[in-house]
């Protein structure tokens, strides 16, 4: 069902502060990208297989406050895996047991593609992104 893994995401209190390791130590490149709309400022650090994707509080609202409270330093937030059909994927996490967060219809990512969230609960305490591969990608 899932396809390659597109990205880890990673919270964290600065971007900035994250690029002296992910740029300055590791010699990575970068693509940032503000996504107010969700609350996120985004900044990926490509590899040569996925990316790195840094996630930064932006704005009062924000839902990763509530990570960097329980871990202020940051730290792995989650992990993302492209599907072929986004609204298949989520229909058949449904139907297997897992718990879609929200209401389950997708929102556009940080890639402008569909994507949902799975309970950490019901993946093994990871938070699990899915988004619909961008076309052209298989």
């Amino acid at each position: 069902m899932i396809g390659k893994l597109n990205h880890v995401g990673v919270a964290t209190p600065s971007i900035e502060e994250s690029w002296k390791l992910y740029r300055d130590i590791l010699g990575c490149t970068d693509i940032t990208e503000k996504l107010p709309e969700q609350g996120v400022w985004v900044s990926f650090v490509n590899l040569p297989n996925a990316q790195i994707e840094l996630i930064e509080p932006y704005g009062e609202a924000s839902p990763i406050h509530a990570f960097l409270a329980k871990n202020p330093k940051g730290g792995q937030h989650h992990v993302c895996f492209e599907v072929e059909d986004i609204l298949a994927a989520r229909d058949d996490m449904r139907a297997k047991g897992a718990t879609v967060l929200g209401t389950g219809e997708p929102r556009m990512g940080a890639h402008g593609v569909p994507v949902i969230f799975v309970h950490p609960k019901t993946m093994g305490g990871v938070l699990v992104e899915l988004m619909e591969a961008p076309k052209g990608a298989h």
